[in-house]
């Protein structure tokens, strides 16, 4: 029934490990700058907010597609910014990847960032002045007080938001970059006498990844919960 798969240039497990890769190092670079974003969206600082808030308020109501894209032609195609070795004989495959990575990145940290200020909210306000009596700074009420309540609170939105970018990694596609979906589209066009298994195949292995992942983030919500 599923003969399709014995064809070599049908690399499945390639394809969903590239998947995975494109989840780990875009959920790590997102998470990161999202905290980022978060602190300067609460910062004093007016410029620091002002630039958190455009950002957030740009790339979150952007289309992950034109983001993307714009990353493959904007920055590679016509400003020349290459992310790999040129030199490499897997330089437009590793160059192609990395962005994909970037606009991943730049993409869901505004998620990050808006769960993360949600999460920033729920922490008493009582906590952050009874720190800065202590002579505590801005970064060091934010890094010692508030952030860790903050995560501890929205491991649930976070997850949701982990759980999306995963299926969002298949727009990757668009720029070549060869994970699930663009191996997908091969076998799409290849197998037409086997369209409902191909789509019952790469949408059983989705499952098989999100499944477990979202029951494992719920569990860990679940005993990082804060009890008020």
């Amino acid at each position: 029934m599923f003969d399709f798969l014995n064809n070599p240039d049908y690399d499945l497990v390639g394809a969903f490990w590239t998947t995975i890769q494109l989840t780990f190092f875009s959920a790590i670079g997102a998470l990161v700058w999202g905290t980022v974003l978060v602190a300067m969206r609460v910062s004093p600082v007016p410029i620091m907010r002002g630039f958190a808030t455009v950002y957030v308020n740009i790339f979150r109501n952007t289309p992950l597609t034109v983001i993307i894209i714009f990353t493959s032609l904007g920055l590679s195609s016509t400003l020349g910014i290459n992310l790999a070795a040129t030199d490499s004989p897997t330089s437009l495959a590793d160059n192609a990847f990395r962005l994909a990575v970037l606009g991943f990145v730049v993409y869901t940290a505004t998620f990050v960032c808006e769960s993360l200020r949600s999460g920033i909210n729920t922490v008493p306000v009582g906590q952050a002045e009874a720190a800065r009596a202590l002579g505590l700074n801005f970064l060091q009420v934010l890094g010692l007080i508030i952030l860790p309540q903050a995560f501890r609170a929205v491991i649930a939105p976070l997850a949701n938001v982990l759980i999306a970018l995963l299926k969002n990694t298949t727009v990757a596609s668009v720029i070549g970059v060869a994970e699930a979906s663009l191996l997908m589209s091969s076998m799409v066009e290849n197998e037409s006498d086997s369209l409902f298994l191909v789509f019952l195949l790469f949408a059983a292995v989705f499952v098989a990844l999100v499944l477990p992942l979202g029951l494992l983030l719920g569990w860990v919500a679940k005993k990082a919960e804060v009890k008020r």
